[in-house]
């Protein structure tokens, strides 16, 4: 997740109590919330109505800041996508089972995240480096009982080495099997980066992967990167079933163009996911939505059936509603920024007074 830093216009929350509990804020009118964003379209489209034409950068990111009230899986979410946003780089959480079937090993600002099927781990993500994969993510995974020699997959969620760092490795040693959408395999070759892993096998949009009782389902959001990718799966807590995904890739592109595909992408994803009845949301990196402070969470209350990763169905729209509205904001901040470069470079410079 590599991000530049610039002056832009933010979005104003009252995020003053990023301690507010998680059943209080997804129970405080999230399908009202949810609704000021409908019927938006993307920039350049039609409405029928002069008002959406009209709309700044600001209405969108003042919009997020809304939807987000003082939720920090929110904040942290209109941070991480906003304007001239520097990555943090925390320290590393230990690695944790965070539902039944699902464990975080982490080196702070990137983790990966295993899934525990019946016949082995299906591992998303493969941390920055061999070096990680021996020194964190092997040991943690032992600190939990689990067996790394069972990784069977490693699924790359885009193209930047924290995320394939550790994969060849995992190929070399135990025989796991790599893969990346085409479009990030082809990066990979084009800009031959360090660790980059040797191109296994490509994932299709909407590609099912099963590992003994469990089938992930891998669907294509470009727009982070071109080949990005966003799983679905799922997951159980105490025994109970739920629906989780993991949002592939947090940045929004530098590129105006780009930053449309990820728009895109979201909106697609959002109707997915409510089509699959995904109640969990997850990241590859923790610090975008408060993450890391929830695996803490579970980690204080192993025995609580109120696991702070389960935001409801309309909790998880309401996370994408929050990045529609962010990117939406990005894309418009392009173009007012263009308009101002154009319209100063036009300007005929003032009269020297002397």
């Amino acid at each position: 997740m590599n991000e530049s830093t610039s002056d832009a216009p933010r979005p104003t929350s009252s995020a003053s109590d990023r301690s507010l509990t998680r059943r209080h804020f997804w129970q405080l009118g999230t399908a009202a919330a949810l609704g000021t964003g409908a019927a938006v379209l993307l920039p350049g489209q039609a409405t029928g109505a002069t008002e959406a034409r009209s709309r700044t950068s600001q209405y969108y990111f003042d919009r997020a800041a809304r939807l987000a009230g003082d939720n920090p899986i929110l904040t942290d979410l209109v941070a991480g996508l906003a304007a001239g946003f520097s990555i943090p780089f925390p320290p590393a959480p230990a690695p944790l089972k965070i539902f039944d079937d699902v464990a975080v090993v982490s080196i702070g600002f990137v983790s990966a995240t295993a899934i525990l099927t019946s016949d082995g781990i299906i591992l998303i993500d493969a941390l920055t480096s061999p070096a990680d994969v021996q020194q964190t993510l092997v040991p943690g995974l032992r600190a939990l009982a689990l067996d790394p020699s069972t990784i069977k997959y490693v699924v790359v969620c885009h193209a930047h080495g924290d995320h394939f760092g550790g994969a060849q490795y995992l190929a070399d040693t135990y025989g796991t099997r790599v893969l990346m959408a085409p479009a990030d395999w082809e990066m990979i070759a084009a800009n031959r980066p360090a660790n980059a892993p040797t191109r296994d096998l490509d994932i299709t949009d909407g590609q099912r992967l099963t590992l003994g009782n469990t089938t992930v389902t891998l669907h294509h959001t470009p727009g982070h990167t071109p080949g990005s990718v966003s799983p679905i799966f799922p997951v159980r807590w105490h025994g109970k079933a739920h629906r989780a995904m993991l949002w592939g890739g947090t940045n929004p592109p530098a590129a105006t163009a780009d930053k449309q595909t990820y728009l895109a992408s979201a909106l697609a994803f959002a109707s997915r996911m409510r089509r699959a009845g995904v109640d969990v949301e997850l990241s590859n990196h923790g610090f975008c939505d408060h993450g890391l402070a929830r695996i803490e969470e579970v980690r204080a209350s192993p025995d609580s059936r109120d696991n702070p990763f389960v935001v409801g169905t309309s909790g998880a729209q309401r996370f994408m509603k929050v990045m529609e509205n962010m990117l939406r904001g990005r894309i418009l901040l392009d173009q007012e920024s263009t308009a101002t470069a154009t319209a100063t470079a036009a300007t005929p410079a003032a009269a020297c007074g002397c």
